[in-house]
């Protein structure tokens, strides 16, 4: 490479500038929001308004809706409307999905002692936990760390579902467990056909051998619910009574019209239970709001919130073991007692 010619002739090269800062000069930050800030001024505009949902209130108010003219006649279809379940088929199981898209309303405290109940009243019962977090095992004091096949298996090799099955310390009732390996089990389906009827036909085996599938489900609408969902002949929504339970209900009711339409169109409604209840106005509330968008399918009593209740997992077994006589025994008693009816089972005498 040739020098510059300043640089001929055995002269140095120029000193290399210096880029410390001058005394004398204050170092001034580059300005982030640009044209939006004028000289002087260290303002920044207002955030713009978002929409806010205010001084919510749970009062009945009267809407006008405009009459149809001649050229809509269309039926005004309620959001909320949930279809009812069709009558299980003769010489199979009745398979129910216990499912709320929302966390935290008691899916798995309702399937374990619902479960339980029934099979203490004679009732042939297995539950399938789809929620990779197993708490179903837990319940009933089943050491999942030592199960081999669970429901990983049950959906991935469907030739093994009569392996998958394991007893529980309350007769005739069965157990499917779920563990950490249900969580990747999504990527592995994902590329499949027939993506959504794995666990359909991981049951189908087992349909003959019970009266009813009891199945517990993850807090969120992913491939593993959405299988639960095309299996079942019905669901059961556990609704907490809180504001937003309502919201998800309104999500609910649309995932099954889809699911409906596109998969499974047998799927219906059973029932809509209301849990963890407290005797407090909201509460109040929401059960009266739920009771009158869902006048037909709600079932009684409600689920009231129990120390007894809360704790029976922690001895790996249901309420109606643990403590059959505490408020919680009683409302899953009861509770219990009316899905029976529901489902067709006969209630024997206490």
């Amino acid at each position: 490479m040739e020098r510059p010619a300043e640089w001929q002739g055995g002269s140095k090269p120029p000193p290399t500038p210096n880029f410390a800062p001058s005394p004398s000069r204050v170092f001034e930050p580059p300005l982030l929001f640009g044209a939006m800030m004028r000289d002087g001024d260290d303002s920044i505009p207002d955030a713009q308004p978002a929409p806010m949902v205010i001084d919510v209130e749970f009062e009945e108010q009267e809407v006008q809706i405009p009459q149809p003219t001649e050229f809509g006649q269309a039926e005004i279809r309620e959001p909320l409307d949930l279809p009812r379940a069709a009558p299980t088929p003769d010489g199979r199981a009745r398979v129910v999905t216990v499912i709320n898209q929302k966390g935290g309303v008691a899916k798995t405290t309702t399937v374990i002692n619902v479960a339980a109940h029934l099979a203490i009243q004679g009732v042939k019962v297995l539950v399938v936990d789809c929620d990779s977090q197993g708490n179903c095992a837990t319940g009933f004091g089943i050491d999942k760390s030592r199960i081999r096949y669970g429901t990983r298996t049950l959906m991935l090799t469907p030739e093994d579902a009569i392996r998958a099955r394991h007893a529980t310390g309350v007769e005739n009732l069965h157990l499917i467990v779920a563990d950490r390996q249900l969580v990747g089990i999504e990527e592995e389906l994902i590329s499949q056909l027939g993506r959504e009827r794995r666990l359909a036909e991981g049951l189908e085996a087992l349909l003959p051998h019970y009266d009813l599938i009891l199945i517990d489900t993850p807090p969120s609408l992913g491939l593993v619910s959405i299988n639960a969902l095309v299996a079942s002949d019905s669901i059961v929504i556990p609704v907490q009574t809180e504001y937003f339970a309502l919201e998800g209900l309104a999500l609910l009711a649309s995932t099954i019209r889809e699911i409906r339409h596109r998969l499974n169109p047998r799927l219906g409604v059973d029932a809509v239970l209301l849990t963890m209840h407290a005797p407090t106005l909201l509460n109040g509330q929401v059960a009266a709001q739920v009771r009158e968008t869902f006048p037909d399918l709600v079932v009684d009593p409600p689920i009231r919130r129990n120390i007894r209740l809360a704790e029976a997992p922690s001895h790996g077994t249901p309420i109606h073991i643990h403590a059959p006589k505490s408020a919680g025994g009683q409302d899953y008693l009861n509770l219990s007692n009316a899905l029976m009816k529901v489902w067709g089972f006969g209630v024997k005498d206490e």
